[in-house]
């Protein structure tokens, strides 16, 4: 009747509800996405968490700590830098969280690849978060990186 990690609504990955996925992506997700960094992160995920996104500007980044901290150093150049959520959803079957948003910000600040253009970005952008029991152990961005570089100046 059930998928076998499925019952009466709980996740059963050595004991994990949906709820609890969903609550951890959600505080990974506001941390990250503020600036906190992998420091802040990190007690959200495994260990050596992964990360992946088909994007030039992130092609070296492999782990999700390294990513954290990239997002952290995008808000220097992009002080105004924030979030507008629009979709959150948890495939419970699957471990499996997905957040989308769109990035707003202006480069005013020192530090980006080039001087601070005034320019302004809106930028499309989703997260698909792996479960391994109530950590993250791997995260995949889904960003077309060329449009966010444009609209900042920066490409």
């Amino acid at each position: 009747m059930y998928p076998s990690r499925i019952w009466a609504g709980h996740y059963l990955n050595k004991g994990t509800t949906e709820m609890a996925i969903k609550d951890t992506a959600t505080a990974f997700f506001e941390a990250c996405e503020t600036g906190k960094g992998s420091e802040v992160c990190q007690q959200w995920c495994q260990p050596n968490a992964t990360f992946s996104c088909q994007a030039d500007a992130l092609a070296d980044t492999k782990t999700l700590a390294a990513y954290a901290d990239w997002m952290k150093g995008l808000l220097t150049p992009v002080p105004d830098g924030r979030y507008k959520l629009t979709s959150f959803a948890e495939d419970g079957a699957r471990g499996t969280v997905v957040a989308s948003a769109e990035f707003h910000g202006t480069q005013t600040g020192e530090g980006g690849p080039v001087p601070p253009t005034g320019k302004s970005v809106v930028s499309d952008y989703a997260y698909v978060m792996q479960f391994d029991g109530d950590k993250i152990t791997h995260m995949t961005k889904i960003w077309n990186d060329v449009h966010a570089l444009r609209g900042l100046g920066w490409a």
